[in-house]
């Protein structure tokens, strides 16, 4: 039997921006034509595979936000230490994923592209953005919009900063 491919992903979180207790988590829409059109179920983690030559899941998690949001992680800060979130089984893979207060400006994410034949069965190759935008959205927001495989970090995230405040 195959082993399970390993993801890892950098959910950036800050307090909520209507100024209450709540949190904003920073998601990026899913580029392509499949998800063009689609809301609900396709936002997404930023996240990627684990490379033979990562040194720590950290790494490959910054690696993989800048891969996909076209700039670089905030840096943690000191006061507020990474959170593990702890993994989760998706399908052939499993989703591991780190939380970080941080800030980061969503109008400007322009990260990597993948290339398919597009329209299906055209022999045409297309390029489309791995991410097409990125947002600030609230919890309450941000669960029907992640995918569903995914939603399972917004509770655990939840829990860590209710256990923390």
């Amino acid at each position: 039997m195959t082993e399970p491919a390993q993801s890892v992903g950098l959910l950036l979180w800050r307090d909520g921006a209507d100024g209450v207790d709540g949190v904003d988590v920073l998601l990026g829409h899913m580029g392509g034509p499949f998800w063009a059109r689609k809301d609900l179920g396709a936002w997404s983690i930023p996240k990627g595979l684990v490379e033979p030559d990562d040194p720590s899941p950290i790494a490959t998690a910054e690696r993989e936000f800048a891969e996909e949001l076209g700039q670089p992680a905030p840096a943690a800060p000191d006061d507020v230490p990474d959170l593990d979130l702890g993994s989760h089984r998706a399908g052939r893979k499993v989703i591991h994923v780190l939380a970080r207060r941080g800030d980061l400006d969503p109008t400007v994410a322009t990260g990597g592209t993948f290339t398919i034949e597009w329209p299906p069965r055209s022999g045409q190759q297309q390029s489309f953005p791995e991410v097409d935008r990125a947002e600030w959205l609230s919890l309450d927001e941000a669960r029907p919009a992640l995918a569903g495989n995914q939603q399972v970090f917004l509770d655990r995230l939840e829990e860590a900063l209710a256990g923390s405040r």
